[in-house]
């Protein structure tokens, strides 16, 4: 082959490779949700489907995609929304604050599969994680989990149980204070999760309820609200910081390092997070900011 024929054909193939990555659209750097809709929790789901719910008394469901920014409200009211976690089943688990229940809803099209009322007190239930035997509830006023042990196939139970926390968790005797928040599953039989008012994290053994403080060597999180575990590295949202703790747990996770923050300037009280792309997706909370119907709010994205 004439050397110069080899050369259109190698530059050919180059722009061949190239194309493709060049008209590869960039994630955005900040996603709009609606106005006045007041969000605290955040999913992401199947390809580049996200949900953000609203701690607003009627509450409601948006998604979206993570790609093109675009998307509606896919459940009309149904009670706050906080916490949420998407399974492998599409079907998306949320935490409903201060109703007191926990929703189970299909993620494609919004139906409500089941509702829950997981405890007759006064209660925050706050944030949600999932594996393959169950999902755990956070209450920030009650020193308990909720859970829903699934059946074979994933099947959802007729009814949650409580489990009581003991061990090093403590909470306070004011009612005024917020206590758990954020959890994370670590495994079949471990849970993670942050105590905003102490700004400790601890273990949680997730058969019996019994808690272990990680010893962050004299460190802590204020203000811990939503978490994320990939492998032995923690995010933890620091809300009124505006910033993320980024942790790393020794074997074991009974023992950990804060090693870096992550900041931006686009977090205006950031509360919880969710992973898709390679970046993490934080929703903006603006508790700071009285809540109006115009109120802006929206999802800001952030490079690990």
């Amino acid at each position: 082959m004439p050397a110069s024929l080899r050369i259109l054909t190698v530059t050919f193939v180059l722009c061949a490779f190239a194309a493709p990555v060049a008209a590869a659209k960039p994630y955005p750097e900040t996603i709009p949700l609606p106005n006045g809709w007041q969000p605290e929790g955040i999913a992401t789901g199947f390809g580049n489907d996200f949900f953000a719910g609203s701690r607003s008394p009627t509450g409601g469901i948006f998604k979206g995609n993570l790609k093109t920014g675009q998307g509606s409200v896919l459940v009309q009211g149904g009670g706050a929304a906080t916490g949420m976690k998407v399974d492998n089943r599409n079907r998306l688990f949320v935490s409903g604050a201060a109703t007191g229940q926990a929703r189970v809803y299909r993620a494609g099209n919004g139906k409500l599969v089941r509702q829950y009322t997981l405890t007759s007190d006064p209660p925050f239930i706050n944030d949600v994680t999932l594996t393959r035997r169950a999902a755990y509830f956070t209450d920030s006023v009650n020193q308990r989990l909720y859970v829903l042990k699934l059946k074979r196939h994933g099947g959802l139970p007729a009814h949650a149980r409580t489990l009581p926390l003991t061990g090093d968790l403590q909470y306070d005797t004011d009612p005024g204070t917020f206590e758990l928040n954020g959890i994370a599953a670590a495994g079949h039989d471990r849970l993670i999760t942050v105590q905003s008012r102490t700004g400790k994290l601890f273990l949680v053994n997730a058969r019996n309820g019994r808690t272990h403080e990680i010893d962050l060597g004299g460190g802590s999180v204020p203000n811990g609200d939503g978490i994320l575990l990939k492998g032995r590295t923690l995010y933890v949202v620091q809300n009124q910081d505006n910033k993320i703790a980024v942790v790393h747990l020794k074997r074991g996770l009974r023992r950990g390092e804060i090693k870096r923050y992550l900041t931006d300037s686009d977090f205006d009280v950031p509360t919880t997070i969710a992973s898709k792309g390679g970046f993490l997706w934080a929703v903006n909370a603006r508790f700071t900011t009285p809540p109006t119907p115009t109120t802006t709010y929206d999802v800001v994205r952030v490079t690990r």
